[in-house]
């Protein structure tokens, strides 16, 4: 006897919430590495797994990531958050990170260009942490981000860059 659904096409996933469509380049699991680097700390490179997912019935990305020493494999820095389109184009990303910061950004997002680029409205219960921008854009199957900050003692210069695939 034949199993159920046997021999039939795989379906294909829901489609996203028109309020998701526009970011819909960001679904799914990414897993690349990265390398950081900031005036007061020593360089290092680092694995990464960012998981962008949706449910069709609500208008919000729900956002995970994960990092790992290159060398070792240690687990580093963690965060997640929520990522929702504007009805006036612009992108609200609410993100809170396992050092007990808290990031509120806005930001703007180019669909045919495949980027969206944030800046902080808000860093919380951070001493040091005074801004932080990140900058996503998806080409030729990859995810590549620029992420910079700004302290109470230094400007705002690159700290993280990245770049993963899709799995």
């Amino acid at each position: 006897m034949e199993a159920a659904g046997a021999g039939s096409p795989p379906s294909q996933p829901p489609a996203p919430h028109p309020a998701v469509a526009p970011l819909a380049f960001l679904l799914g699991k990414w897993r690349g590495e990265g390398e950081g680097s900031f005036p007061t700390i020593s360089s290092f490179r680092y694995g990464e797994e960012l998981l962008f997912s949706h449910h069709p019935s609500k208008p919000v990305i729900s956002y995970t990531q994960k990092t790992w020493k290159a060398a070792s494999g240690e687990p580093m820095h963690a965060e997640s958050g929520y990522w929702r389109l504007r009805p006036d184009g612009s992108v609200e990303v609410v993100i809170a990170q396992s050092t007990g910061l808290a990031e509120v950004q806005k930001g703007s997002y180019d669909a045919e260009k495949k980027t969206v680029t944030l800046q902080s409205e808000l860093v919380g219960n951070a001493s040091k942490v005074k801004q932080i921008t990140r900058a996503f854009q998806v080409s030729d199957g990859e995810l590549s981000y620029v992420v910079q900050m700004a302290t109470i003692t230094t400007s705002l210069q690159p700290h993280l860059k990245a770049l993963l695939k899709k799995i």
